[in-house]
C-alpha cells in the first residue's frame, strides 16, 4: 500500500542606513532607540498580529490532514483525488512568494499584507460553505494565494520594525516558534474538531482568525515601500512563479503515483527548465526580482538553504511519525495528536531561548548546532518498531530533534535578514518565507514518495502491512538524518 501524502548576524552594509533612512517604514521601529533591547507595547502588538497571521497560514498546512477522509466522503471526493485538498493550497502559496514579496517592497507592504488577510479569509468562508468539490478547492486555492501575500509581507513588516539586533532577534525568535506550532497544532486542532465539530470547523476557524486580525491590524501597522518606484521584473516573475508551480505540482504527484507519470516527469522537467531560465533572466535584467549579488552573499545562501532543509525534514518526521503511529500502532487521530502536542510544548520553549543562544555563541554556530541537533535525534528515531514503546522513542526523539529545528529556524531567519537595506528587505524575507513554505511543500511527498517504494518492495516479498509500512518509514527517516546532517 502507497504512502498517502495526502491526508552570528552579519554586520549592516553601508547603504542599509541609508536605505532605511530614506524608506518610510513603521513609526513603531523609529520610537525605540536601535539599541534597545526591550519592546514598546506598540511593538508587542505588532508583533502580537504579525505572529498571529503567520500563525493561521502555518496552520492551515496541516489542520485538514486528519480530516480528510471525512471530508472526502461528505463532499463526495474519491481517495486519489483528496491530495488536491493539500496541493491546491500548496501550489499558490509556495509559488507566489517571491512575487508578492516583491511587489511588496514597491507598492507598500502594509496595503499587500491587509489585502491578503481580506483574501485569506474570505477564501476560508468559501471552503467552509463549500458545497461541492470545485468550490471547496477553489476556496483552498485562494487560501493558498492569500497566504502567499501574508508570508512575505509580514515577514518583511516584522523586519522593518524591528531593527537589526536583539530586538529583531527576539521576533524572529517568536515568529519561528509559532509558525513551527502552526504546523504541529494543527495536527492537534484537526482531530480534535473534526471528531467533536465536523471537518467544516477546522476552515471556519481560520475565517474567524482572519477576520480578527484584519479588525486589528490597519489601527497597529504603518505602510512602508522601497523609498524609489522600479518596475517589477515581469519575466523574471514569469520564469520563477512557474518553475515553481510546475516543482511543487510534480512532487505532490510523484508522491502519490511515483515519477514514472508523463506529467510528472514532464513538469518536472519544464519546473527546473523555467528556474534555470530565471538565473539568466535574473543576471541580465535591469531591475531584477532577485538581486543576483545579495543571493552571492554567503549569509542569505547558507541561511536560505538551512532553512529550506530544515523545514522540508522536520515536516517531513511529523508526516512519516503521524503514519507510523496511526497505521502501525493503530493510535486514534486524538491519541496522535497528542504526541505531538508534548512536542509542540518544548518547540515554544526552544524558539523563546534560541535568541539567547544567538547572543552567546552567534547566528551561525547556533544554526550549525540545531542542525547537528536536529540531525542526531532524527537518527534516532530509526529505532522505532512494532511494539507500543516505539511511542514512546517517537514522542522523545521527535520532541529533541524539534528543539534543534527551532534553534535552527530562528538563526537562519536571523542569517539571511542580516545586513540589509530596508528596501531588499520584502525581497530579503520573500526568500527567507519561500524556503519556509516550498520546504514544507516538497519535503513530505519527495520523502514519502522514496518511503512508499520501499513499502511496495517490501509487500511484494511478502512483508506484513505493519511490517512493510514500518520499513517505509524507517527509510524515509534515514534519508531524513542524512540530508540534515550534510548541510
Amino acid at each position: 500500500m502507497a504512502i498517502d501524502t495526502s491526508p552570528a548576524s552579519a554586520p549592516p552594509s553601508p547603504s542599509a542606513s541609508s536605505a532605511s533612512s530614506a524608506s518610510s517604514t513603521s513609526s513603531a521601529s523609529s520610537s525605540v532607540p536601535a539599541d534597545a533591547g526591550g519592546m514598546s507595547g506598540r511593538e508587542k502588538l505588532i508583533l502580537l498580529v504579525l505572529c498571529a497571521a503567520q500563525f493561521i497560514v502555518a496552520l492551515d498546512f496541516s489542520i485538514l490532514n486528519v480530516a480528510l477522509p471525512v471530508l472526502g466522503a461528505d463532499l463526495g471526493m474519491g481517495q486519489a483525488d483528496l491530495q488536491w485538498a493539500v496541493t491546491a493550497f500548496a501550489l499558490p502559496s509556495g509559488g507566489f512568494l517571491l512575487l508578492f514579496g516583491r511587489i511588496a517592497d514597491l507598492h507598500g507592504r502594509r496595503r499587500l499584507f491587509l489585502s491578503g488577510l481580506a483574501l485569506f479569509a474570505v477564501a476560508s468562508v468559501l471552503a467552509t460553505l463549500a458545497w461541492n468539490p470545485a468550490v471547496f478547492l477553489a476556496g483552498r486555492a485562494l487560501q493558498g494565494l492569500g497566504a502567499a501575500v501574508i508570508v512575505p509581507t509580514g515577514m518583511s513588516l516584522l523586519t522593518t520594525t524591528f531593527t537589526e539586533g536583539p530586538r529583531r532577534e527576539r521576533a524572529l525568535g517568536i515568529s519561528g516558534t509559532l509558525l513551527s506550532l502552526g504546523f504541529t497544532i494543527g495536527m492537534v486542532l484537526g482531530g480534535v474538531m473534526t471528531d467533536s465539530l465536523g471537518w467544516r470547523s477546522t476552515m471556519g476557524l481560520l475565517a474567524v482568525a482572519g477576520v480578527a486580525i484584519l479588525a486589528v491590524a490597519p489601527g497597529l501597522l504603518t505602510e512602508s515601500r522601497h523609498p524609489g518606484r522600479p518596475r517589477i521584473d515581469v519575466p523574471g516573475a514569469v520564469t520563477v512563479t512557474g518553475g515553481l508551480l510546475a516543482l511543487i505540482y510534480a512532487l505532490s504527484t510523484a508522491a502519490q503515483r511515483g515519477f514514472g507519470g508523463v506529467d510528472v516527469l514532464g513538469t518536472l522537467v519544464a519546473g527546473v527548465g523555467l528556474l534555470v531560465a530565471f538565473v539568466v533572466v535574473e543576471s541580465r535584467a535591469a531591475e531584477p526580482l532577485v538581486s543576483l549579488p545579495m543571493l552571492r552573499r554567503r549569509s542569505v545562501a547558507w541561511g536560505n538553504l538551512a532553512g529550506l532543509v530544515t523545514f522540508s525534514m522536520m515536516s517531513t518526521v511529523v508526516f512519516l511519525l503521524t503514519l507510523y503511529l496511526q497505521e502501525v500502532l493503530e493510535l486514534s487521530a486524538f491519541r496522535t495528536g497528542l504526541v505531538f502536542g508534548f512536542q509542540g510544548v518544548f518547540a515554544a520553549v526552544a524558539g523563546l531561548t534560541a535568541p539567547r543562544v544567538i547572543a552567546r555563541i552567534g547566528a551561525r554556530n547556533t544554526l550549525v548546532a540545531g542542525l547537528a541537533v536536529q540531525a542526531v535525534f532524527t537518527a534516532a528515531l530509526l529505532g522505532i518498531g512494532l511494539g507500543s514503546g516505539g511511542a514512546w522513542l517517537a514522542m522523545a526523539a521527535s520532541t529533541l530533534a524539534c528543539v534543534g529545528h527551532l534553534w535552527a529556524i530562528v538563526s537562519y531567519g536571523v542569517t539571511a535578514t542580516s545586513g540589509l537595506p530596508d528596501g531588499e528587505q520584502g525581497l530579503a524575507t520573500g526568500l527567507v518565507t519561500s524556503s519556509q513554505q516550498i520546504g514544507i511543500t516538497v519535503g513530505i511527498p519527495l520523502l514519502s514518495a522514496v518511503a512508499s517504494a520501499r513499502v511496495s518492495a517490501l509487500r511484494d516479498g511478502g512483508s506484513s502491512f505493519e511490517a512493510a509500512t514500518l520499513g517505509g518509514v524507517r527509510l524515509g527517516l534515514g534519508v531524513d538524518a542524512v540530508v540534515v546532517a550534510v548541510v
